[in-house]
């Protein structure tokens, strides 16, 4: 298997990759994305302004590199720059009041809790 490399993502690069739906008003750009629910996956998460992710659980750690804008949760927002580590057994929501791209790592997926299905 061959290393991959993303150059200059964190400086803006990350704009010329392609996006796909993910949620109601955020997208996902998959860097390297799991066989399955338990391994480890890489992405690029593009919120649009006013965008949520429901409730949910952490499974394994995940780990959150804010690139453009600014993500928030229950503990506060974080602007770009910051680092963002949610350990395994932790649960949040999270939303992006004006927009915001992160580059997101899980180790395992999470589970949503706060979220009926029909």
């Amino acid at each position: 298997m061959q290393n991959r490399t993303f150059a200059d993502l964190v400086a803006g690069g990350w704009c010329r990759l392609a996006f796909e739906p993910f949620r109601t008003g955020v997208e996902i750009c998959w860097l390297e994305k799991g066989a399955n629910d338990e391994a480890p996956s890489l992405a690029l998460l593009k919120y649009a302004p006013g965008a949520r992710v429901p409730r949910h659980l952490h499974r394994g750690l995940e780990t959150v590199v804010v690139l453009e804008g600014a993500q928030a949760d229950e503990a506060g927002e974080y602007r770009k720059g910051a680092v963002v580590l949610n350990p395994a057994g932790s649960e949040h929501s999270v939303w992006s009041a004006k927009g915001c791209v992160v580059l997101i790592h899980w180790t395992r997926a999470v589970l949503i809790l706060g979220e009926t299905r029909s």
